[in-house]
């Protein structure tokens, strides 16, 4: 038995056969009008896809409707025992542009792939604003404003609580409504966030950083005045939850509007490349982010002040608030497109009317209340709807599986760089430039090679779900990495005592014979590192007595320092201004796994998702991704980074002391860091293995024989046909 094969190109698919488009009945009760489409390029120019009849003039559906059948032969007409209805959609306008404006030359981008295009550069702003832009400023806005880790998490924990807050109204009412015009407002309010979260640079007086050359050597320290405005401005942090909460506002309707309308303009099996390719823009973003943010990061925040401190000085606060002004300005202009887009594209009637339902199938057969098409158009049927989900046990434990893995992306995004920071003796411009490499291949690759090999083998529902299974296994696997850390510098009175010995856990003693007559503050944390490959608290803190600067790479160099023995001579060594290089012999094995990690956990994003669309009703999908955005976010995406940044202050070893209470951290202990990480990371993936599991056994494809026809096969050129499927009539002759 010959298959069916589409020769209409890409988009095309061709009706041998007569189709009976069915109107609605008229008022008084007559029978129902059925339009004969003829064979060949007669029935292209007489019958529109949504159902309407064309007089032949042209129109914006012109362009999907003339390869529609341009290859069909004359000899295959046969004829269907049962006709297709068409939704009739006579005066819907599916032109592009705003209001009465709409210029032939937009209608060049009313496509899949306009769309797409400018999806894909919201979701990139918004992944290197969110996920990029303030991921890597978190340690120069903790240090610029006095925050602590915690405070820094609840930072960007508001961006998923206003998600949280909106999605059930937006996916409900936008997702029976104009999504493009969701979609659009939605943008704008996403550049107004990034807009209020800079604001806090230009409210606050200029940062002043104390340096090393004014108070940091030995007998050169003066006392430092203790000032509430510094205390005060950790209160600026509401800002940035108000800014992120705006953020979260905004991108609410991307990706929960946003994936259905490509899923609805789109084949079935294209649907995952697309949706592929738009959370790759997304994941490219963040990316982005870090290493644009990095650069940023080398700037000194008062841009037009010089200063005599360089980047890799802990008092360093790089210029973190230029990302988010050009993110604000770029908002705007993306948001004007997306608004003048229709509420559907030009010939994507036909692809709903061929798609083949893999709905999970209730025992009471209640999900078929979902395909009724006055379902959800009113609050009414709001309950109604949440109860189906909820009744839908594959759906939910999709949604769990989503939230553990959620739960590590937010905190590993958020915190990520201060991790390698850490465990490297980097600066925070390096760290964060650092994670951007790891994540531009690693996130990225896996997101679009999950939606790849989806749309490759052809999986089904329980195919897809299979295939998180394995991700979320592999990257279990990969996660015992953090079993190893890279030992922490040894820093003088922190870590070990000035004698060498080791320091008992919990106590610091920073002063010593050699510095005892110096009188050093605490307050003055400028870390040095000895000839002696020591680090210490301060130039001061070391004994150092006389400051020169280094030609050859611009540092401050310290000599005459008490605490520092010479190598190879006797009598006091030198110092240089910065943290100590790290040498560790682990980092290869380190970031490797963290690159497998990275790689899994995205590669089972986008089948995760496709799983989601499919396991529940057409009608349901925009209100199903919202309400799974719910649960991911309430579980996962905000108490991430708050048990993560809590995690991480549990192993700090030095805090700052910001007269008299307890400021942003200095030092960490790697060990404990990634222990942290690795309980974390265990239980979570061992969680979300659980859950993969249960959805796959729980789910119930519906059978063979209530497939609305096998026409799925014209959409998938050649054949997304199962053994399982009915064959068309007459497929024979096909």
């Amino acid at each position: 038995m010959a298959m069916p094969r589409n020769s209409a190109g890409e988009n095309g698919f061709c009706f041998a056969q007569t189709l009976g488009f069915s109107h609605p009945s008229p008022p008084h009760g007559g029978a129902a009008r059925t339009f004969d489409a003829p064979s060949g390029r007669e029935a292209c120019g007489t019958l529109l896809s949504n159902g309407t009849v064309s007089s032949g003039a042209p129109s914006p559906c012109d362009s999907c409707a003339e390869p529609l059948c341009s290859a069909a032969p004359a000899q295959e007409d046969t004829q269907f025992s049962e006709g297709i209805k068409y939704v009739s959609a006579e005066g819907e306008e599916l032109a592009c542009g705003w209001g009465g404006f709409n210029p032939g030359c937009l209608q060049l981008f009313n496509t899949p792939k306009g769309v797409l295009f400018f999806l894909c550069m919201a979701s990139f702003l918004q992944g290197m604003t969110v996920n990029g832009f303030i991921n890597t400023v978190i340690t120069s806005i903790e240090r610029r404003f006095d925050l602590r880790s915690y405070q820094s998490g609840l930072i960007a924990s508001s961006y998923d609580i206003a998600a949280c807050v909106c999605l059930t109204f937006v996916s409900y009412f936008g997702g029976n409504g104009h999504k493009p015009r969701w979609l659009g407002w939605g943008v704008l309010v996403m550049g107004l966030g990034s807009l209020l979260f800079a604001l806090p640079h230009f409210t606050t007086g200029p940062y002043e950083a104390r340096s090393a050359a004014e108070v940091g050597v030995c007998g050169g320290n003066q006392s430092l005045p203790c000032t509430q405005a510094a205390s005060s401005l950790s209160s600026y942090r509401f800002v940035f939850m108000l800014g992120q909460f705006l953020h979260g506002m905004g991108a609410t309707p991307l990706y929960t509007l946003g994936v259905t309308y490509l899923d609805e303009n789109v084949k079935t099996n294209y649907s995952p490349v697309y949706i592929a390719v738009f959370y790759t823009a997304a994941i490219l973003g963040p990316a982005a982010g870090y290493l644009v943010g990095g650069m940023f990061l080398n700037i000194y925040t008062e841009i037009t002040r010089e200063v005599d401190i360089t980047p890799e000085n802990t008092l360093w606060v790089g210029a973190w608030w230029i990302g988010f002004l050009g993110a604000g300005a770029a908002s705007f202009f993306i948001s004007i497109p997306i608004l003048g887009y229709p509420q559907r594209l030009p010939g994507s009637q036909r692809y709903i009317v061929m798609r083949v339902s893999e709905a999970h199938q209730l025992k009471d057969g209640s999900h078929k209340k979902a395909s009724d098409p006055d379902f959800g158009k009113t609050v009414k049927d709001l309950p109604r709807s949440v109860l189906l989900l909820l009744k839908n046990p594959t759906f939910i434990f999709l949604c769990l599986a989503g939230a553990t893995e959620a739960t590590l992306i937010a905190g590993m995004s958020t915190f990520g760089p201060k991790f390698l920071e850490s465990q490297f003796s980097l600066s925070a411009s390096e760290a964060a430039t650092f994670f951007g490499y790891l994540v531009v291949p690693a996130g990225g690759g896996g997101t679009f090679l999950g939606g790849f090999l989806v749309n490759k083998f052809k999986l089904r529902c329980s195919g897809i779900i299979k295939l998180c299974l394995l991700c979320t296994v592999s990257s279990l696997l990969a996660m015992l990495v953090f079993f190893i850390h890279c030992p922490n510098m040894p820093m003088a009175g922190v870590t070990q005592m000035y004698e060498g010995s080791a320091l008992p856990d919990g106590h610091l003693n920073l002063t010593a014979a050699c510095n005892a007559e110096c009188d050093c503050l605490q307050e003055t944390y400028s870390p040095v590192c000895g000839s002696d490959d020591i680090m210490y608290y301060s130039p001061c803190h070391a004994g150092c007595k006389k400051v020169s600067e280094n030609l050859r790479n611009g540092k401050k160099v310290y000599q005459e320092c008490s605490c520092i023995e010479k190598t190879l001579l006797p009598g006091p060594g030198s110092a240089e201004a910065g943290k100590c290089t790290s040498s560790c012999a682990k980092r290869p094995l380190l970031l490797f796994f963290m690159f497998v990690v990275i790689l899994f956990t995205f590669l089972s994003s986008i089948p995760a998702l496709t799983a989601t669309l499919r396991c529940v009703s057409d009608r349901q999908r925009s209100f199903a991704l919202g309400i799974q955005w719910i649960v991911v976010r309430t579980l996962g995406g905000i108490p991430g980074p708050i048990a993560f940044g809590s995690m991480i202050d549990k192993s700090c070893l030095l805090w700052q002391d910001q007269c008299g209470e307890q400021g942003s951290c200095y030092v960490y202990q790697n060990s404990a860091m990634s222990r942290y990480t690795l309980i974390a990371g265990l239980v979570y993936k061992v969680l979300g293995t659980s859950f993969f599991i249960v959805a796959c056994l729980l789910y119930k494809p519906p059978p063979p024989e209530s497939a609305p026809g096998s026409l799925d096969t014209s959409e998938n050129g050649n054949c997304d046909l199962q053994e399982d499927k009915p064959s068309l009539p007459a497929e024979e002759d096909i």
